[in-house]
């Protein structure tokens, strides 16, 4: 009798359930859990064939017969912004960004908490507590870090660290290849930076001065109002039957 190793990752099929992104749907997960010392390999090796990471859960969409969910990964050496993105640039270019430990704060959790208040009081993370927002950013064996983005020091915890508020937060897997972002929120209230278009613009910087070739945004679905700023960010490539396909 053979025996699996402890860290050959077992896959699992999730029940149906009411899809996220198209009114009207189902969706079906396939899932698997990264621990063990290959976890991080484990992860990048599933991150290109599409998959997404939530704590120690790698899962992607298996629906029997909607293939809407379609990986997306910015070609970070390609890309050049544009007029409006140059704009947000400028607007932002007074924030600090820390790359820290994932570690999370009680003023991280009132920034997401005001963050999912305004912006998502009816999706499926509206009722998580400080436990749950800290197993998010703790419940990890891959290289994961927390990106802190700040204004200039005039802030209330100025005399704690010399830096102004909070005003957005990026949890990122460090890949192979790439930096991949799990998750990010901003505050909801100052339109005039564009917040969550210029956290994806930082890390299109920071990977470039990585070495690293993508960003990868997770999943755009065709129809979603919610998912098409992720169109923007071009050149990008989007995961296809066939393979990896450049758009833009």
């Amino acid at each position: 009798m053979t025996t699996q190793p402890r860290d050959t990752p077992q896959f699992y099929l999730t029940a149906p359930s009411a899809c996220p992104y198209l009114p009207g749907r189902e969706e079906r997960k396939v899932f698997t859990h990264l621990v063990g010392k290959r976890a991080s390999e484990i992860n990048d090796i599933l991150t290109q064939g599409g998959f997404r990471r939530s704590q120690t859960i790698a899962y992607r969409p298996a629906c029997e017969t909607c293939r809407a969910c379609v990986s997306v990964r910015i070609l970070v050496n390609e890309f050049a912004p544009s007029r409006s993105f140059r704009r947000i640039l400028t607007a932002n270019s007074d924030l600090t960004a820390e790359v820290r430990s994932a570690t999370p704060t009680s003023e991280q959790y009132g920034l997401f908490r005001h963050y999912l208040d305004t912006r998502h009081a009816d999706g499926g993370m509206a009722d998580m507590t400080v436990l749950d927002y800290a197993m998010m950013v703790e419940d990890s064996h891959v290289t994961t870090r927390l990106i802190e983005y700040r204004t200039p020091g005039t802030g209330p915890y100025l005399d704690r660290s010399g830096a102004g508020d909070l005003v957005a937060v990026a949890l990122t897997d460090i890949l192979a290849d790439g930096l991949s972002m799990v998750y990010s929120f901003y505050e909801p209230d100052d339109g005039n930076r564009s917040l969550g278009s210029y956290i994806i613009l930082d890390h299109i910087t920071k990977a470039r001065e990585f070495g690293l070739p993508y960003v990868y945004l997770g999943y755009w679905v065709e129809g979603s109002r919610k998912m098409h700023y992720k169109t923007r960010f071009r050149p990008q490539e989007r995961l296809l039957p066939h393979g990896w396909s450049r758009i833009g």
